[in-house]
């Protein structure tokens, strides 16, 4: 049988963006058992999530009582998705313990969603961030959307500290509908704050998604020897023993995880971790299933 996991690696020296999506689309659609028609529109255009003010003869009951969750069936001319992608572009993205550095992975996952949600006639948009906003495409689903999505994506450069304060007003200042907004991150800030600058979106209504980008040196150092540490933002200096990286750092960065993952959860937002490491199309079917499960 055809191996359709594909490396990250492998991706890495596939030349194009636009090609790269179009590998990992279709190495995540053959692996479905269900209609190809799985990404933003198919799996959003039956419910939306309930918000304050929605008319209650329009929830579905039936799901409330499954869930606990209020969702409402919308209606035909609703299920286009306007989806907006925030991309991480900060100094400490460009992190990379072997091929592919967490930027890469991250521009890898922001062409395939791109190309999935253009193959379905969503509106798409895309901000580029550090501590500004240094690249915006407005959400659309024109023809060239995607030339100029992509394009974004592939000039992004590690730039310098995060700001998630700046994408989140940059939208809030122009999107006044509804849509999805998925953020790529490494998410090298508190919960606390990154859940306090995503909320009042998710209160308007939008569907949230957290694509949570690490390198498995950052989840599991493998160093046997002191290092002297360099923050890749501030550039602050630490002296780190073997033993510390092994308990005081492995149980920070653990905390640190479960903290985002809980506190977006009791917030209605999507969280999802993703490894630098780990075949695209392979982790996109399990987010979509996932997903997919709770609906």
């Amino acid at each position: 049988m055809l191996q359709r996991f594909l490396d990250p690696a492998v991706l890495a020296g596939i030349s194009g963006l636009d090609l790269v999506a179009k590998t990992v689309v279709d190495g995540f659609i053959a692996g479905l058992h269900r209609s190809p028609d799985f990404g933003f529109s198919q799996e959003f255009a039956e419910y939306r999530s309930y918000t304050p003010g929605d008319d209650l003869r329009y929830v579905d009951w039936n799901v409330f009582a499954r869930t606990e969750r209020c969702y409402l069936k919308r209606y035909r001319g609703e299920t286009n998705t306007r989806l907006t992608l925030l991309l991480d572009a900060s100094a400490s993205m460009a992190f990379g313990s072997h091929r592919v550095s967490k930027l890469d992975y991250a521009r890898f996952l922001a062409a395939s969603l791109c190309y999935l949600a253009g193959a379905q006639r969503d509106s798409t948009g895309l901000i580029v961030f550090d501590d500004q906003v240094r690249d915006y495409v407005a959400p659309s689903s024109r023809h060239g959307q995607l030339f100029r999505l992509l394009h974004a994506v592939e000039k992004a450069e590690p730039g310098a500290r995060t700001d998630f304060a700046r994408p989140f007003l940059h939208i809030e200042s122009l999107h006044r509908h509804r849509g999805m907004v998925v953020v790529i991150s490494d998410f090298y800030e508190s919960p606390d704050t990154v859940l306090r600058i995503a909320e009042p979106l998710r209160y308007r209504g939008s569907d949230l998604i957290l694509f949570h980008v690490l390198d498995p040196e950052e989840l599991r150092p493998s160093f046997r020897q002191p290092l002297l540490l360099v923050d890749m933002e501030t550039r602050d200096r630490l002296e780190a023993s073997p033993d510390y990286v092994q308990a005081e750092y492995r149980h920070k960065i653990e905390a640190h995880i479960a903290g985002l993952r809980q506190k977006a959860k009791g917030a209605g937002i999507d969280y999802y971790l993703l490894e630098t490491t780990r075949p695209l199309d392979e982790a996109l079917r399990e987010y979509f299933t996932i997903r997919q499960g709770r609906l």
